[in-house]
């Protein structure tokens, strides 16, 4: 089957007339359509500079991972891709990647969450540019100053929901089943996913979606829906609806619901998740970020000009412009967190966990949606739907 694909993407490659493959002295990027303007321009000023071609290939965003992991091994792939940090697991097991050794050296310019979401074994495999997490929306009518603790929330939430007009404090679609969204309610007492073994890796056998924390924070969203405060099964559709037409306070999401907001005339606040009983809830972190092929015939070129060219507030700055999401790279972030919206989702960053860069993290999302399911419609207690998840999750895993 991998032969097939193989001359599958050789004669899509003869018919394009494009080139897939490294070659020495040139640099060959794979970027998608919001990436490639820019670094088209700083490949431009590179090959002014040094002589060097610098050539970028536009690819869909979601085509890179699998695109390289059959095109590198047969001598067809770039230098350079752009991809987001959770491909780890299957790029490096796969061996399709190379350690950025240079990141040791500058680390210290970008935010410590990023780089510890490119980190695996031990190693960093890409130089981030981008992050995201959820954080707490609000509308500033409605909440003019957020709350800082669970209590507080649950009191503007109280004050504000009235089901009978479709009028709600705080709405999140965590229930729905969303896991993601659902997180940092797990992490409010400790919750996590996966533990980890001695080296800092993941032990994908260490399962803590069952863990006292995680029973305890599964029962903050279990009693939003029994005191009637979340309806049931909200979809992010009917949240984000509600919250434009001015009828919610305060929602539970990212950064993508904010532009819709503002243009349904929303004055829009961001803020970090409330702390409960003095914990932090941690939402998941999602980073994007620069990695060189095991496959290059440039290696070193890659790393100066990532090095010198792409970690640059300039450049950083160019790709927020092109699609805002918060900056890795600090001093582009000082830049833009002087937008207060910024600076609200770069405070939930700051605190969140990246998601896990393990392939086994694909045994995890349908098992835990269905304990949220089973405990948030009260079929089964949030104690059961939880251990029964984690056994299933451990058995597709073969864990002993």
């Amino acid at each position: 089957m991998k032969r097939f694909l193989v001359v599958l993407l050789d004669l899509v490659i003869v018919a394009s007339g494009v080139i897939f493959a490294s070659e020495a002295g040139k640099l060959l990027i794979w970027a998608d359509e919001l990436r490639k303007p820019i670094i088209e321009d700083l490949g431009k000023r590179f090959t002014e500079l040094y002589g060097v071609p610098v050539e970028v290939q536009e690819m869909p965003f979601g085509d890179i991972r699998d695109k390289l992991s059959i095109a590198g091994p047969a001598g067809e792939g770039p230098d350079i891709i752009i991809g987001a940090h959770d491909w780890l697991g299957q790029l490096v097991a796969n061996g399709l990647i190379e350690p950025l050794n240079f990141m040791e050296e500058i680390r210290d310019k970008f935010v410590k969450t990023a780089i510890e979401a490119f980190t695996y074994g031990g190693k960093i495999y890409g130089l981030p540019y981008a992050t995201e997490a959820i954080g707490l929306i609000y509308n500033k009518k409605l909440v003019p100053t957020p709350p800082k603790t669970w209590k507080e929330l649950l009191e503007i939430a109280r004050r504000l929901t009235h089901p009978e007009k479709k009028e709600y404090g705080f709405l999140t679609q965590a229930s729905q089943p969303d896991p993601y969204h659902s997180f940092p309610f797990f992490t409010a007492y400790g919750g996590y996913i996966f533990g980890k073994n001695p080296d800092g890796t993941l032990n994908p056998c260490d399962i803590g979606l069952a863990s006292e924390g995680a029973v305890k924070g599964a029962y903050l969203l279990l009693d939003l829906l029994k005191e009637g405060l979340v309806p049931e099964g909200i979809d992010y559709q009917t949240m984000t609806s509600l919250f434009n037409e001015g009828k919610v306070g305060m929602i539970l999401t990212g950064p993508w619901a904010v532009g819709g907001a503002r243009s349904s005339g929303i004055d829009v606040g961001v803020a970090r998740i409330p702390t409960v009983e003095g914990h932090i809830p941690k939402p998941f972190v999602g980073v994007q970020g620069f990695m060189v092929s095991k496959f290059s015939k440039n290696k070193a070129l890659a790393a100066f000009f990532l090095k010198d060219y792409v970690a640059t507030k300039d450049t950083m700055l160019a790709l927020y412009e092109a699609d805002p999401r918060v900056p890795a790279y600090k001093p582009a972030l000082d830049v833009v967190a002087r937008d207060p919206v910024v600076e609200g989702f770069a405070e939930n960053i700051a605190v969140g966990i990246p998601m896990p860069a393990i392939p086994e993290m694909s045994a995890v999302w349908s098992a835990w949606a269905d304990a949220i399911t089973l405990f948030c419609s009260q079929k089964q207690p949030p104690e059961e739907a939880l251990e029964n998840a984690v056994m299933t999750i451990r058995k597709t895993l073969k864990c002993q």
